[in-house]
């Protein structure tokens, strides 16, 4: 057992209205980092629940004709049941309505009012009721709405009660500016620095009942209760033992990660850290604020009316998929574009094509020509260690990537040595050893496919639970529920003599819907069937290669790996999509003579049409273009 510790919490989530995509997203994200550090032995404590109290519930249980505890118990069971439904493994789930909270609240708010932290003074401002805050004239528009969700705002004037946040404005900015893990992604901590520029107000944290009744009592004045924010950002300690348990809150503060979207970025790296600092409680240890899902340039809202509903996705493709595809999808930090098309696209290259003909091929090799035992390995060779470097490489960049809670970074290395393990099979050619009676060679092959597999499997567990289980138990791994990923640098040998079990398919490749009907052709003459692996002259020329000249090239906003070209084929300008950002800037690639696709299918990569696909020769970590030896007119045809 490690002696490391790691506390990641989650937002808590408004119970107005069902969960989306949004919610599904952070929960998978601190799910699978708990997982994760679960996995390396660390002591892990998952935090995540509901918060009930405020104007949007009190406002959402009148419409319903109920109260709000009612809204509150009716609503909470959502989530709860998703949460079972997409294998969230919480140690705890906070509501903020639970006794045990809401005295500690009570007990910090009365502890800083005796310290005159709070005071009460009169408040002029714009509420704008969707965010529950207070702005002032200035961070109005002109037609004074809100500035983070645009929505109209309230001009109020009433008597509140204010936490001295100004008190702490300096000693903040020093904090953030000599912690610099403290906000992540850097550019968010920026963002806080940028607002911490102008002068820092006193932080309203009461409602008077005559406007708002629904929430916890001041219990210095019962004509008053908590403001949402205050009561609900206390659920992080509360929750860990603050004032209750003291040795488990030893054990488990400060938090090692508090996952929020950036849409929250203010109230947890201003008014979160004051507030600690007041009641005298180090902050956590890293607030890292995720981007959005957007359907188009928009982002997922209920109130928009484009939301993902994730059960559906579920039902549809499979609960590892899903888990999968958002964390693979969305680099953290930055906003990432959801649609089925995208969806699919990732599942078939890197599930179905990619992991899945890899588990299939060793396993049904291995039935085939070795009884299903996988055998003692004998002597390495350079293909052995090209896949050995490709899964220790994938080792180490997980380990990376949870260190800086990048998990798709990790999950794009793992995939690379998933893509090492295709090419090895092609590359030894196992049925042909088998043929051939090189028996020390075929028990080699076998054994380093099959072992490739397992460490694959330990390193995806986090993420697709179910379907590595699956891959485990065909390996014939006891207790394959298990994997540590802290066993993978350990050189024992696991697997010799374990007997394998068939296995259906991980994953189905989907096939795309047909939106057409296609005009029947006339019957040709039949042709002698191709050789395996190989196509006929006339599959070849059904592909249209020709040249054409990069005119402008841009980066993808959000998109790491993308580049849009405007291209010129012969007298026609295209638009294209290309997955070359990490080896070519928009500088290097522009005035490029390049080779495309010229009829392939218009896609849309990201909400962005790409009309063609460039050709590009890849070896591991090297990309180059296919491009044409001198001067030729782009349009010319190539082949």
């Amino acid at each position: 057992m490690s002696s490391a510790k790691f506390y990641v919490t989650t937002p808590i989530y408004y119970v107005n209205d069902k969960p989306h995509i949004g919610h599904a997203y952070t929960t998978i994200v601190a799910d699978i980092l708990a997982r994760y550090h679960r996995s390396l032995g660390d002591m892990t404590f998952f935090l995540t629940g509901t918060d009930e109290h405020g104007q949007k519930v009190q406002k959402a249980a009148e419409a319903h004709g109920i109260t709000p505890q009612q809204q509150c118990d009716d609503t909470v069971v959502r989530f709860q049941e998703l949460w079972r439904e997409l294998e969230i493994s919480n140690d705890k789930f906070i509501r903020t309505t639970d006794p045990a909270h809401k005295k500690v609240v009570q007990e910090i708010m009365q502890d800083l009012y005796d310290r005159d932290l709070i005071y009460k003074d009169e408040y002029k401002g714009f509420y704008c009721v969707p965010c529950e805050r207070f702005f002032t004239n200035k961070d109005l528009d002109e037609k004074q709405c809100c500035p983070e969700c645009g929505r109209e705002t309230q001009e109020i004037i009433e008597s509140n009660y204010f936490f001295r946040m100004s008190r702490y404005q300096d000693w903040l900015i020093e904090y953030i500016k000599s912690h610099p893990g403290f906000i992540q992604p850097d550019f968010r901590a920026n963002e806080t620095l940028g607002f911490l520029k102008k002068p820092l107000g006193d932080l309203c944290v009461s409602r008077p009942k005559s406007r708002l009744s629904w929430g916890i009592e001041l219990p210095f004045d019962k004509d008053y209760v908590c403001y949402v924010w205050f009561d609900a950002l206390i659920n992080y300690i509360s929750a860990a033992g603050y004032r209750r348990n003291d040795e488990m809150f030893k054990k488990w503060w400060p938090a090692s990660c508090h996952l929020i979207g950036k849409d929250i970025l203010t109230t947890h790296t201003v008014y979160w850290p004051t507030m600690l600092k007041a009641i005298g409680i180090e902050p956590p240890e890293s607030i890292l604020a995720h981007g959005w899902w957007l359907v188009g340039r928009s982002k997922m809202s209920k109130s928009v009316g484009n939301v993902v509903n994730p059960m559906d996705m579920v039902q549809k493709y499979g609960l590892d998929a899903f888990r999968y595809f958002l964390m693979a999808e969305m680099t953290m930090g930055q906003d990432a574009s959801f649609t089925e098309e995208a969806f699919v696209t990732r599942y078939n290259s890197d599930l179905a094509n990619d992991l899945g003909n890899l588990a299939s091929r060793v396993i049904k090799i291995t039935l085939r020509y070795g009884r299903g035992v996988i055998p003692a390995p004998g002597e390495f060779t350079e293909p052995e260690n090209e896949l050995n470097a490709a899964i220790e490489n994938a080792i180490t960049e997980m380990e990376k990537a949870l260190k800086t809670m990048r998990i798709n970074q990790g999950l794009e290395q793992i995939m690379n040595a998933v893509r090492a393990g295709n090419r090895y099979m092609e590359q030894t050619a196992p049925w042909n050893l088998a043929k051939e009676g090189k028996t020390a060679r075929l028990n080699t092959v076998l054994y380093c496919a099959a072992e490739a597999l397992r460490k694959i499997s330990v390193l995806l567990h986090p993420v697709m639970p179910n379907k590595m289980t699956c891959l485990r138990e065909a390996l014939g791994i006891k207790n394959a529920s298990e994997g540590h990923l802290d066993s993978l640098k350990k050189k024992a040998n696991i697997l010799s003599g374990l007997q394998m079990h068939d296995l259906d398919a991980l994953f189905l490749r989907i096939k795309p819907e047909e939106t057409e009907v296609k005009e029947q052709a006339p019957e040709k003459a039949k042709a002698e069937p191709p050789a395996e692996g190989l196509i006929t002259i006339d599959e070849f020329f059904k592909t249209s290669l020709k040249t054409a000249t990069v005119l402008a090239a841009e980066k993808i906003e959000g998109a790491d790996k993308l580049l849009k070209l405007q291209i010129k084929v012969g007298s026609e300008k295209r638009q294209l999509v290309a997955g070359v950002a990490q080896f070519y800037t928009p500088e290097e690639i522009v005035g490029k003579n390049i080779v495309i696709v010229a009829n392939l299918q218009p896609a849309k990569i990201r909400g962005i049409e790409s009309q063609g696909m460039l050709l590009a020769a890849k070896d591991g970590k090297n990309l180059k273009l296919v491009t044409v030896d001198g001067d030729i007119p782009s349009g010319s045809s190539v082949g």
